[in-house]
C-alpha cells in the first residue's frame, strides 16, 4: 500500500479456523493507520508526505496467526512474562499456561488477547472501537472480564488507544501495544534517535524475566535520557523494561523516535513502564511486510508501554491487580511529524 488508506471497513481474509478478520481504516488527511479485527493490530501507519508505512506490517493474514503474532497486536490480558508460570493473589495460587522453556508464561499464552478476533463495537472515519470478553478461568486467569480497545485520530498527526477493562473478581491487567517502529522504511532501524524519560530500569536476568532488582539507569547501555543514535547489532541488547514512574498517571511524553529522514514520532502514555526490545530474534517466515519488504533481525524496535513486568510475582512492583467496582484505563498516544 502506498500513500494514504482509504477509510472504511472491508474483510482481511479468514482464518484457517474460518474466523473472518476486518480490517478498519481510519484517515483524517494527515495521518491514515489500518487496523485488524484480529488482535487489534496495528497493521498500517501513513503520514502524509511519507511514501512508506512506520510500522512493521503484513497482509499475509495467515502470518498474523503465526510468526507475526505479536507484531502490532494488543497483547493482554498480562502483557510480558510471567515467572514460573504461576502467582498467588488473595491466598490462591492461580497457574497459567507455561509456554517459555516449558517453565513461565509469555504474553498470556495461547489466552493472549493478540490472538482473539475482536468486535467491531462502532466506528466512524477517525476512530474505532474493538471490544471482547474474557471468561473466569481462561488461561488460567480469574474473572469474567470486559475489555474495550478505541482507537481514534484526535489531531492530525496524533494517533490515541485507549484500553479499559472491568472484571466481577480480582484478577490481573497489564495490556500493551506490541508494534514495531521504523520510521525511515529501510531494512533496519539503524540511525535512529531515541530519547527515553526513564531514570531507572528492572534488572533482566536469564530468560529476559525480571529478577526483581530495580537499578539507576546512570552509567548503563540504557540510559537514553539525553538521546542517542540506535546502532542495532553493535549496541547493548534490548529486551527490558525501562521504569517511567511508579504507578499509572495522566499521559505524559515519556519517548521521542526520530529517523534519519526526519519523521518523528513521540509517545504519551498513562503506564509506568516501557518495554524496548529490538528485534535482534525477530522472525517472520516466508512473509513479506508492506512494499513487499522481508523482514529481517533488527527490521523494527519494538516499543510497549506497560506496568512492571512480572509483576504479579514483585511484590515491590507496581500492583497490576484490578478489583471488582475498579476499572482499567491506558491510554497510549502516539504523535507523528515530518521536519
Amino acid at each position: 500500500m502506498v500513500g494514504h488508506l482509504i477509510a472504511g471497513k472491508a474483510v482481511f481474509g479468514s482464518l484457517s479456523d474460518g474466523r473472518e478478520v476486518h480490517q478498519i481504516v481510519l484517515s483524517d488527511g494527515t495521518l491514515s493507520v489500518a487496523l485488524l479485527s484480529l488482535g487489534c493490530i496495528l497493521q498500517d501507519v501513513r503520514l502524509a508526505g511519507v511514501d512508506h508505512s512506520l510500522t512493521l506490517g503484513t497482509d499475509d493474514l495467515a502470518a498474523y496467526a503465526g510468526p507475526m503474532r505479536s507484531c502490532g497486536s494488543l497483547i493482554g490480558p498480562v502483557i510480558n512474562r510471567i515467572s514460573g508460570g504461576a502467582a498467588e493473589l488473595d491466598g490462591t495460587i492461580y497457574s497459567f499456561e507455561r509456554n517459555q522453556d516449558g517453565k513461565h508464561t509469555r504474553h498470556s499464552g495461547s489466552a493472549g488477547t493478540n490472538r482473539l478476533v475482536w468486535d467491531v463495537a462502532e466506528m466512524d472515519e477517525t476512530s474505532v472501537t474493538f471490544e471482547t470478553s474474557l471468561r473466569d478461568g481462561t488461561g488460567g486467569f480469574p474473572g469474567n472480564r470486559v475489555v474495550a480497545a478505541r482507537f481514534s485520530l484526535t489531531e492530525p498527526g496524533v494517533l490515541e488507544m485507549r484500553v479499559a477493562v472491568t472484571t466481577d473478581a480480582p484478577t490481573w491487567v497489564n495490556f500493551a501495544n506490541h508494534s514495531y517502529w521504523n520510521l525511515d522504511g529501510t531494512e533496519t532501524y539503524a540511525g535512529h534517535r531515541l530519547q527515553v524519560a526513564a531514570d531507572r530500569y528492572c534488572v533482566p536476568g536469564p530468560g529476559d524475566l525480571v529478577t526483581g532488582e530495580v537499578l539507576p539507569i546512570d552509567g548503563t547501555p540504557y540510559d537514553f535520557r539525553v538521546g542517542r543514535m540506535l546502532s542495532p547489532g553493535e549496541d547493548a541488547k534490548l529486551d527490558l523494561n525501562l521504569c517511567l514512574a511508579d504507578r499509572r498517571r495522566e499521559p505524559t511524553p515519556v519517548l521521542t523516535l526520530t529517523g534519519e529522514s526526519g519523521v518523528s514520532m513521540v509517545i504519551e502514555t498513562t503506564e509506568p513502564g516501557l518495554q524496548l526490545y529490538d528485534a535482534n530474534g525477530l522472525a517472520t517466515g516466508s512473509a513479506t511486510g508492506h512494499d513487499g519488504r522481508s523482514y529481517v533481525p533488527y527490521a523494527g524496535l519494538a516499543i510497549e508501554a506497560q506496568a512492571w513486568p512480572d509483576a504479579p510475582n514483585q511484590r515491590r512492583f507496581p500492583s497490576i491487580v484490578l478489583r471488582p467496582g475498579r476499572s482499567y484505563e491506558q491510554v497510549t498516544r502516539w504523535r507523528f511529524s515530518k521536519s
